[in-house]
């Protein structure tokens, strides 16, 4: 499917980098083009530069169709546009070093910290990350990683256990740290570990959300089935703890987060009906919990709707989506943190964006608030980038606020 026909300078880096990697691999435009379900012209006219890249789905088609990572498409990591991003970048190589010098049953010898100070320490660094405070939850997260290494390792069992959780915890805000900064395969190593440590617990809800998050990892890089396989099994394992009358939610939590992934990807891959059938199953077990918040993933009516709303960009009803949810209720206020807040704000800019040039003021409304919502993570997100310069291709007249944002998101 065509998604416009004015192109940017990103698209054409995008295009440039998918040119050659299909010629280094050996393929033709018609292998390749097949191989990724679109058509040879439209592939042609990528590479050109003569149309975009908007929805995630395509660029991840054309990973897979190339078996190459999204990264090497994209070009991330990119250079830091702000300062908050240099000094996030900054904590990723000790985080790097902790996961790469330790496993789960060889450890320094080094002392470490009380466990049940890490485990604080770790809830601090996941909340950070989830206000995309990405300089503060990378802080010492290093160091964090290898003392919770050490008691998992070495510790009595109720200090395992409790070194488990936390490390887990600890994982999954290095995985979306390094994630929404662009080192995706550090996002990819810190997932992987957190589900080990989770498996170990023995905490069905706990490998649940670990396997979520290492699924959104493989995903970024284009590993669709092995994704969609870790949710499958976890699934399974967890539904039968799943009980919404329980006063322990997070089964029911991790199963409805876990449907969500689903949607996702069957959006990504043109499945309407299967991901709408995936979103009604979240917003059932949603209006039995309520608004929930285990390990920050925000499982609850609106982040429901927040990623039915993601999953009709994919699949290119993004406007009429859009307009359903800013008629609905306060669902900003309802998901809690600027992480959240930012991913609806840029999906809805997006949507916007998918008119064609017949709602591009609202589409930059949505994508300035985005960025002052979550800009570190906006202003390293490659869909984000792309966005900006489309509308700017399309901007009849030089408007500041589209200037500003080129100038915010690196890419004036």
């Amino acid at each position: 499917m065509d998604e416009g026909s004015a192109a940017s300078s990103e698209d054409q880096a995008i295009g440039g980098r998918v040119r050659r990697v299909r010629t280094r691999r050996g393929l033709s435009l018609d292998q390749a083009a097949g191989l990724a379900g679109i058509g040879k012209s439209y592939l042609s006219k990528l590479e050109n530069g003569q149309r975009r890249f908007i929805r995630r789905g395509l660029v991840e088609d054309l990973a897979q169709a190339l078996s190459c990572s999204v990264a090497d498409l994209t070009g991330q990591p990119y250079p830091p546009p702000d300062r908050d991003s240099a000094e996030a970048l900054a904590a990723l190589p000790d985080i790097r070093l902790a996961l790469y010098d330790t496993t789960l049953d060889d450890v320094p010898d080094l002392p470490a910290r009380p466990v049940d100070q890490l485990a604080a320490l770790a809830t601090q660094a996941n909340t950070a990350t989830d206000e995309t405070l990405y300089t503060l939850a990378g802080r010492g997260l290093g160091a964090l990683l290898t003392e919770l290494h050490v008691h998992a390792a070495t510790g009595d069992e109720p200090t395992r256990q409790a070194a488990l959780a936390a490390l887990v915890e600890a994982c999954l805000a290095a995985a979306g740290m390094a994630r929404h900064l662009g080192h995706l395969d550090l996002a990819v190593h810190a997932a992987r570990r957190g589900y080990d440590a989770a498996r170990l617990s023995g905490d069905p809800a706990l490998v649940a959300f670990a396997a979520m998050q290492r699924a959104s990892a493989l995903s970024r890089i284009g590993v669709r089935r092995r994704a969609g396989a870790i949710r499958t099994d976890a699934l399974a394992a967890v539904e039968t703890h799943a009980d919404p009358s329980a006063s322990d939610t997070r089964p029911v939590e991790a199963v409805g987060t876990l449907y969500l992934g689903d949607a996702q990807l069957a959006a990504r891959e043109g499945r309407g009906a299967d991901a709408e059938a995936y979103l009604g199953h979240a917003a059932e077990l949603a209006e039995r919990t309520g608004e929930r918040n285990f390990l920050s993933f925000h499982f609850g009516p609106a982040n429901v709707q927040a990623w039915g709303l993601a999953a009709a960009v994919e699949l290119g009803n993004g406007p009429v989506a859009a307009e359903r949810l800013e008629g609905a209720d306060d669902v900003f206020h309802a998901l809690g943190s600027a992480t959240r807040r930012g991913r609806v704000h840029l999906d809805l800019a997006r949507a916007y964006g998918q008119a064609e040039g017949g709602r591009d003021g609202e589409a930059l409304r949505h994508l300035d608030a985005a960025d002052r919502t979550a800009p570190t993570r906006v202003r390293n997100d490659p869909i984000a980038r792309e966005l900006v310069l489309d509308l700017d291709s399309r901007a009849r007249r030089r408007v500041w606020e589209l200037d500003s944002l080129k100038h915010r998101l690196g890419v004036a």
